[in-house]
C-alpha cells in the first residue's frame, strides 16, 4: 500500500461554503509524485451513538458509525459530502480528517441498560468503515463489540479491512450465540484498479482471505459487491461472487454506484485521471440509469438505479447468487438479550436517590 497514496487530492469546497477556491494546476507538481498531508484525529462529542432509520429501502432500524470520514480514500463513497455539514471538504479532508466518537462504548451501554429487550440487530459501518487504520490507535469498533456482547445485542458489521481479524475472539462469541453476522465490502479483484479506486484499504486478495478466516471461527459471513460501476468494474460479477463462495460467504448483496451532492464532480476528476477514454461512455450509462442524473435519491431506485442497464445487472446477480448458493437469509437471535447485573445494580442505586431518572 502506497503510504503518500490519497483517493483524491482535490479540495472541493462544502456546499454551504460561500468562497470558491480553486488550486491552478500549472503550479502543482505531479500529483503522483506529491506526498499528501498526514491523517489527523479530532474527538467528536455525541449525546447518542445510535441513529435510527426510517429509510423503507434500507433492512436495518439502528446503526453505529464509530468514526466521520474514512481514511480508506475511496472515491466513490457516498459518505463523503456528510464533512460539509462541518466545514470541511468532502474531498481530501474526508480522507486526512477524521473524528473520533469519544466514549462510544459508554454511550451504546448506557442506552441498551434502559431496554427491557433487544434492539432489532444494530449495524456498525453503514457510512464509514469501522476498520479503517484509526481502529489501530483508537479501538472505538472494538470496545462496541465488547458492550454489544455483554448485553447479546444482535449486530452487523460492514467493512472491507483485514483487521476485524483482530476482535475474532468476540466474533467468535456472537458468532455462537447467533447474534452477529459480518459482511466484507469487495469491490474488485483486479489489484491494479483497487489500487486506484480503494488505496488505502486492504488489497482484494486479503478481503478473500479475511472471508475465509472468519469463516473459519465459525463467524457467519456475506460479501457485498459494492459500488457497481458500468465498464470499471461489472464485467467482474460473477467471478467475484464465486470467490466469494468459495470462501465461505453465505449471502451476497450488490449495490449500483452512488454520486450524491460532492461526490459526482470528485468521480468525474477521477475518471479523467485513470480512464479518461472511458469517461463518457461511464457517465452516460450512470446517468441513463439515474433518470437523467448522475444521481437520484428516490427510495427504491438509489441503490439498483432503472432501465435497461440496471435491470439487466440485477438479472445477473440474482442468477449469480443462485449458481453460488450465496442465498441463505439469517436471522439474528434476539431473545438472548439480558441486560447485565451491574447496570441493573447501577440502575437501581441511582434510583433510590433520583426517582425517575432512567425512565422506561
Amino acid at each position: 500500500m502506497n503510504s503518500k497514496k490519497r483517493g483524491t487530492e482535490e479540495l472541493p469546497p462544502s456546499r454551504f461554503d460561500k468562497i470558491q477556491r480553486e488550486v491552478w494546476r500549472e503550479d502543482r507538481i505531479d500529483l503522483e509524485e506529491e506526498s499528501s498531508p498526514s491523517t489527523q484525529f479530532f474527538w467528536e462529542n455525541s449525546k447518542s451513538v445510535l441513529t435510527h432509520n426510517k429509510s423503507p429501502d434500507i433492512p436495518f432500524d439502528s446503526s453505529i458509525n464509530p468514526y466521520r470520514g474514512c481514511e480508506h480514500g475511496c472515491i466513490y463513497c457516498f459518505a463523503r459530502p456528510n464533512h460539509s455539514y462541518v466545514d470541511l471538504s468532502p474531498g481530501l479532508d474526508f480522507e486526512t480528517k477524521i473524528f473520533v466518537k469519544k466514549e462510544p462504548a459508554k454511550l451504546l451501554a448506557e442506552e441498551l441498560r434502559k431496554k427491557r429487550q433487544a434492539l432489532a440487530p444494530i449495524t456498525i459501518g453503514t457510512a464509514t468503515d469501522p476498520y479503517q487504520p484509526g481502529e489501530r490507535i483508537y479501538k472505538n469498533t472494538r470496545s462496541l463489540l465488547e458492550v454489544l456482547l455483554e448485553f447479546k445485542q444482535p449486530a452487523a458489521i460492514i467493512t472491507k479491512s483485514s483487521l476485524i481479524q483482530r476482535d475474532t475472539d468476540i466474533l467468535t462469541e456472537m458468532g455462537k450465540l447467533g447474534i452477529l453476522k459480518v459482511f466484507l465490502s469487495i469491490t474488485t479483484l483486479d489489484k491494479e484498479l483497487w489500487s486506484k479506486l480503494e488505496p488505502r484499504a486492504p488489497a482484494p486478495a486479503r478481503r478473500i482471505e479475511t472471508l475465509r478466516k472468519l469463516t473459519d471461527a465459525g463467524i457467519p459471513t456475506g460479501v457485498l459487491f459494492a459500488p457497481v460501476i458500468p465498464f470499471i468494474n461489472d464485467f467482474e460479477m460473477e467471478n467475484l461472487l464465486e470467490q466469494a463462495s468459495l470462501s465461505g460467504a453465505e449471502s451476497a448483496g450488490m449495490v449500483f454506484v452512488r454520486l450524491p451532492l460532492e461526490v459526482a464532480p470528485l468521480f468525474e476528476e477521477w475518471l479523467t485521471r485513470h480512464f479518461p477514454l472511458k469517461k463518457e461512455k461511464v457517465l452516460k450509462v450512470i446517468s441513463e440509469a439515474r433518470g437523467g442524473n448522475l444521481y437520484k435519491a428516490t427510495w427504491g431506485e438509489r441503490m439498483r438505479g432503472k432501465g435497461n442497464y440496471a435491470e439487466l445487472l440485477q438479472k445477473r446477480f440474482s442468477i449469480s447468487i443462485k449458481r453460488f448458493g450465496l442465498t441463505k437469509r439469517r436471522e439474528l437471535r434476539t431473545d438472548v438479550f439480558a441486560v447485565p447485573s451491574r447496570y441493573l445494580m447501577k440502575k437501581k442505586k441511582h434510583e433510590e436517590f433520583l426517582p425517575g431518572l432512567f425512565p422506561e
